[in-house]
């Protein structure tokens, strides 16, 4: 008999056919199911603590992912999941893991009755196909110029996390914020994909005071003072010059040496470096601005000058906020005080430092053509403060995607269980095994409004068979979906629940096909060589072997 021949290394574990598919369906539903209680309004709260002891209180799916640390290679793909949607969308992070994960339970069956995954895979795909087509039916174009509808949007979009006692507020700064970065029209701006509110929407955190105080300033908020004391700390239509170079004598970047033979010399040497920062000041004051505000240092001569021509300075800013500084004021960012020109200043409406507890901030705002703004946001404590800008992020996608694409869909699982009970209706007329895994994504679709349901403690079984009925009986039912406050049937379009096309789209499409991705998988190979690894074994061994040995 023939001895076995060893192609892979002894140390490399290797899991392949049925065996891979299940271990990684069976991860993607311990992921799913850690956040599942994380959906609806009635949603529980995870507590995160870090490896330093700190403590993150929160309901936001894709915050409590991104700070788990798994081994399964099937896992880290599902949290990538929330991840992507998280960037795609802004929205939706929770419903497409929990999805996702459905959509994997319910292919385990098929999966163990030996029908082939790309059987499995092509009725999912249809499914997937038909669910975006029925979603299309039910949505309905809004008016952006409309305040109500898009604050009644982002509403309910905020309405299943932890703030929903501060919608209002939290709903007037996100809209506020998006309209400034979109150039200060919706209607405008309809259809536009690239409003970056994540570079030029900062929050600005200050511990203290109450919810209500908090506000969107229509320019930029810097934890900054000025850096002479007798410098105007208020300025009304402030000329403005932004730099990015330093207003100080710069040094040689090599060793250099200097000798000096009299006092005089030394004197020499001083007044050198005054004449040169002094030069330095003069081509600001040139362009006679009210505020220099640069990234790098300002030495003490260079603050005497200034403060006598009567222009304020701000020193150490960072990159990011220069950028938004340069949108909101119409200044250049200029890189040598030799090239500062009249065109490179901008105007700010007002300039003020105020001390806000214990710090000291800059507002540059009341700029009338700025595409850049800064929230502030008041609070109790950090955590408090830490929650309410994640949901704020959430408005603010939410707010994005409206303008991207205004169309809405019912909300509270309404539009799940449409799609469900439309595919269910198709599955009987398709022929083959495609007809068994497309039905289950009808089954899966349900989890939405299920999970719902059970978050709020009501009888699941009851109600969902409740609201299958209705949808069956009439086309028209097909906006009613679950209360996430009671946990009863109620019509999403009286109750004013609408999610963003866009989003609801972008979940079901994301995890139908990560599923199919991790349906595709038959062998998982893991312990590859790392040569870096193997060198240092490599080193270990031989410096093991050269060491005497003690009996």
């Amino acid at each position: 008999m023939n001895a076995p021949v060893l192609v892979l290394n002894t140390n490399t574990k290797r899991e392949n056919g049925r065996k891979a598919q299940l271990a990684n369906i069976m991860a993607g539903k311990t992921v799913a199911d850690l956040i599942r209680t994380c959906l609806g309004p009635k949603s529980m709260l995870k507590m995160l603590i870090d490896p330093q002891a700190g403590v993150t209180i929160t309901s936001d799916g894709n915050s409590v992912l991104r700070d788990l640390t798994v081994e399964h290679p099937a896992a880290k793909y599902m949290i990538e999941l929330s991840r992507t949607q998280d960037e795609t969308v802004g929205d939706g992070t929770t419903s497409v893991v929990i999805l996702c994960g459905e959509v994997l339970q319910v292919a385990e069956p098929w999966i163990q009755k030996g029908i082939h995954p790309t059987i499995i895979i092509s009725g999912f795909l249809d499914a997937l196909e038909d669910a975006l087509e029925s979603l299309h039916e039910i949505s309905t174009t809004i008016d952006l110029s409309n305040p109500k509808v898009v604050s009644g949007v982002v509403r309910s979009c905020i309405g299943t996390t932890f703030m929903n006692t501060w919608n209002d507020i939290l709903c007037k700064l996100a809209i506020e914020a998006v309209t400034i970065c979109a150039g200060g029209d919706l209607m405008k701006a309809k259809g536009k994909e690239d409003i970056d509110t994540k570079r030029y929407a900062r929050v600005e955190k200050i511990a203290g005071g109450e919810f209500s105080e908090s506000m969107v300033v229509k320019g930029v908020v810097l934890n900054k003072d000025v850096v002479h004391s007798k410098m105007r700390r208020r300025i009304d239509k402030p000329r403005v010059v932004l730099l990015d170079c330093s207003l100080e004598y710069t040094k040689g970047e090599s060793q250099t040496d200097v000798e000096v033979t009299t006092a005089t010399d030394f004197g020499k040497l001083i007044e050198l470096e005054e004449q040169y920062v002094k030069r330095l000041c003069e081509n600001i004051i040139r362009v006679k601005p009210d505020l220099v505000i640069t990234e790098k240092g300002i030495s003490d001569i260079a603050q005497h000058y200034l403060q006598k021509a009567g222009i304020s300075a701000l020193r150490r800013v960072r990159k990011n906020d220069n950028l938004r500084l340069a949108r909101a004021t119409g200044a250049s960012i200029v890189y040598r005080t030799e090239d500062l020109k009249e065109t490179d200043v901008g105007v700010a409406g007002l300039f003020e430092v105020k001390k806000i507890g214990d710090e000291y901030y800059a507002f540059i705002s009341e700029c009338e053509k700025s595409t850049a703004c800064t929230i502030l946001l008041r609070g109790g404590s950090k955590d408090v403060l830490n929650e309410v800008e994640r949901n704020l992020q959430d408005a603010m996608a939410s707010c994005k995607n409206l303008i991207a694409r205004p169309e809405l869909v019912p909300g509270g699982g309404a539009s799940e269980m449409h799609i469900a009970t439309t595919l269910s209706k198709k599955a009987k007329n398709i022929e083959g095994k495609k007809q068994w895994p497309y039905s289950s994504i009808a089954v899966a679709m349900e989890v939405i409004p299920r999970t719902l349901a059970a978050n709020c403690g009501v009888d699941v079984v009851k109600v969902i068979t409740e609201l299958r009925a209705k949808h069956l009986s009439n086309k028209e039912n097909s906006t009613f979906g679950i209360d996430g406050m009671k946990g009863t049937i109620v019509d999403m379009k009286e109750l004013g629940v609408w999610e963003p096309y866009e989003v609801k789209a972008q979940c079901i499409k994301t995890a139908i096909e990560a599923a199919c991705t991790l349906l595709r998988v038959d062998d998982v190979v893991s312990g590859i060589k790392n040569e870096n690894a193997g060198q240092q074994s490599q080193a270990g061994t031989q410096q093991a072997a050269m060491m005497p040995q003690v009996e």
